[in-house]
């Protein structure tokens, strides 16, 4: 039977819930659900009381790996060794390992891509990365998480694929056009989000820091975003280019309020324009 049948039936009466706001008022019956994998966390407090270890496991019993094989259990045990993030990319590293010895590995794949747990498709996302693939057949790879339903699971998906898009930032800027003219606001707001020259838990883009113009073709079209995400990505983008190319980002807010002076644009202009406006 599919796990994924088996793991949504038992737990629908908590899928409505808020999330605590202290780790410690979390029920034990919402963090069971969580560890075993039966269930999305909801905030941030749910991610952090999360314990891997029995996640991890739940997990891997789910998409067809032996949850005490050898390569599981030696990073379970090393885990506390990492910081926090970091252990998320062991946990994906390890399944990883175990799928590409096993006969039904695109099924093993499916499985954990499809998950019910969010995290799950986070350590997917992540798997993207592990591939090898050529960037374009990455990107494309990833846009499932880049669409996904759970927030962090789109937060990972463009974390998994930053490092091949520095590799190959031209390229990527072109690829990545067409999905700023998406109908999903969360794929309008991959492309903007992945590109950003410095970001947020990530490698910075030292091309895009010094020449961010190069990506005008990508955030241009974002420019009157109908989705508050999405400009709120774009605002941030602007942002991080002023710290290094101030002058052209204030050129540039003032060209688009000009050109096009939308509610959407002129909330862009203003939020990318606050670390100039606090030195000014």
């Amino acid at each position: 039977m599919d796990a994924a049948v088996v793991a949504f039936a038992p737990v629908d009466h908590l899928k409505t819930r808020k999330g605590a706001f202290r780790i410690a008022l979390i029920p034990p019956e919402v963090l069971r659900a969580l560890n075993d994998g039966l269930l999305e966390t909801v905030n941030l407090n749910e991610f952090l009381a999360l314990g891997l270890p029995q996640l991890a496991r739940s997990v891997a019993g789910h998409i067809g790996l032996d949850p005490a094989s050898e390569r599981l259990v030696d990073t379970l045990a090393m885990l506390g060794a990492f910081k926090p993030m970091q252990r998320h990319g062991h946990i994906a590293r390890a399944l990883y390992d175990l799928a590409a010895l096993n006969a039904e590995r695109d099924a093993v794949a499916h499985r954990l891509a499809t998950h019910a747990s969010d995290v799950a498709r986070c350590w997917a996302a992540q798997w993207v990365a592990l591939s090898g693939l050529p960037l374009a057949a990455q990107l494309q790879a990833v846009r499932r998480f880049a669409a996904d339903s759970h927030f962090g699971v789109r937060e990972i998906a463009w974390m998994a694929v930053r490092e091949a898009v520095i590799g190959s930032l031209d390229e990527s800027l072109v690829l990545l056009q067409p999905w700023a003219a998406d109908a999903d606001p969360n794929i309008r707001r991959f492309a903007s989000e992945l590109t950003r020259p410095r970001g947020v838990w990530c490698a910075q883009i030292e091309a895009l820091k010094a020449e961010p113009w190069r990506a005008l073709p990508l955030i241009e079209p974002l420019r009157a975003d109908p989705s508050r995400y999405v400009q709120n990505s774009v605002a941030n983008w602007l942002n991080d280019a002023s710290k290094t190319q101030p002058e052209w980002v204030d050129r540039l807010c003032t060209r688009w309020t000009d050109e096009s002076d939308t509610p959407a644009t002129r909330y862009i202009a203003k939020r990318a324009l606050r670390t100039l406006s606090k030195q000014a």
